[in-house]
C-alpha cells in the first residue's frame, strides 16, 4: 500500500534550490514540487522547454511558488553557467543543488554504438560533474551550500542491456564521494539517492510491462516507489537535518534476497 502523501514541513523555507530535469512525470518533477512545498525559492530546469514551461505553470497552480524556470542542456557548459547566472542574478545566491538530469535506455554492449554509450555517460555522468562544478564555484567561496545527487541502485547492481547507464549512474556515485570531501572544508554538502525502481508514465513507456512486473516483485516492499517518496529523501538530504552527512549514498528502498 501507498504512504499517504506527507505534509510539508519547512525543510527548506527561504532556502534557494535549483532543480534539473525538473519537467515531467518522474522524480524531478515530483522533486520540484516537493521543494516548493518546503518552502524552498525554486529554479527549475530543463532541456526541453515548452515540458518545462508546463512544469512550472503546474507548480505555480499546485503550490502557489512561482518558480524561475531556465532551460538547460546539461552537456553545454554555456547552458550550465546561464542556469547558475539566472539563479543567482534573480536571488542573489543557490543554497541547494538537485542534480537530477539524466538518461537512461536498453541496449545490449555488442549492439551498442559509441555515440549511445557517450550520449548517456556525458548527460547522466558529466552533465552532473558539470552542474556540480557551476555550483561549487559559487558555493565555496560562500562556505556554504548543499547538492544532491540522483544516482540509481544500478550502481551497484548489474542487469543485462543497462552496461551503459550503470556505469554512468556508479561513476556518479564516486563523483559524489570525491566532491564531498574537496568541498567539506569550506562546509559544503554533497550526497546522492539510488533510487532502485519509482513508477512514473516515461518508464512505463520504455520498459516492458514483463520486467516492470519482475522488478517490482523482488523490490523489498513489493512495490515500486511513488516519484515523491525519492524527492523526499533528496530533500531530506539537502536540509539541515542532514547536516553530519556528506559523500553519502542513500539507497531508497531496494530489492530483497
Amino acid at each position: 500500500m501507498t504512504p499517504t502523501y506527507p505534509p510539508a514541513r519547512d525543510l527548506l523555507k527561504d532556502q534557494v534550490v535549483v532543480v534539473t530535469a525538473a519537467a515531467g512525470t518522474g522524480i524531478g518533477g515530483a522533486l520540484a514540487r516537493r521543494c516548493a512545498e518546503e518552502g524552498a525559492q525554486l529554479v527549475v530546469s530543463d532541456v526541453h522547454e515548452r515540458r518545462l514551461g508546463e512544469a512550472a505553470a503546474a507548480i505555480e497552480a499546485e503550490t502557489g511558488v512561482v518558480p524561475l524556470a531556465i532551460r538547460c542542456d546539461v552537456t553545454f557548459e554555456d547552458d550550465v553557467n546561464a542556469l547558475f547566472a539566472g539563479a543567482i542574478d534573480r536571488f542573489g545566491r543557490v543554497d541547494v543543488l538537485m542534480n537530477n538530469a539524466g538518461l537512461g535506455g536498453t541496449a545490449r554492449i555488442v549492439d551498442m554504438g559509441d555515440a549511445e554509450w557517450a550520449r548517456v555517460l556525458d548527460i547522466t555522468l558529466t552533465g552532473t560533474m558539470r552542474c556540480t562544478r557551476a555550483a561549487l564555484r559559487h558555493m565555496l567561496p560562500r562556505e556554504s551550500g548543499a547538492i544532491v545527487n540522483n544516482a540509481s541502485v544500478l550502481g551497484w547492481r548489474a542487469q543485462a542491456g543497462q552496461s551503459h547507464y550503470a556505469a554512468a549512474k556508479a561513476g556518479v556515485m564516486a563523483f559524489t564521494r570525491c566532491a564531498a570531501m574537496e568541498a567539506a572544508e569550506a562546509g559544503v554538502r554533497i550526497n546522492a539517492v539510488a533510487p532502485s525502481l519509482a513508477m512514473h508514465p516515461f518508464l512505463q513507456k520504455v520498459t516492458t510491462p514483463e520486467l516492470l512486473a519482475e522488478l517490482t516483485q523482488a523490490e523489498a516492499f513489493g512495490r515500486a516507489a511513488e516519484p515523491w517518496e525519492v524527492a523526499n529523501v533528496m530533500v531530506f538530504l539537502a536540509s539541515d537535518l542532514a547536516s553530519y552527512m556528506t559523500g553519502e549514498v542513500l539507497s531508497v528502498s531496494n530489492r530483497h534476497p
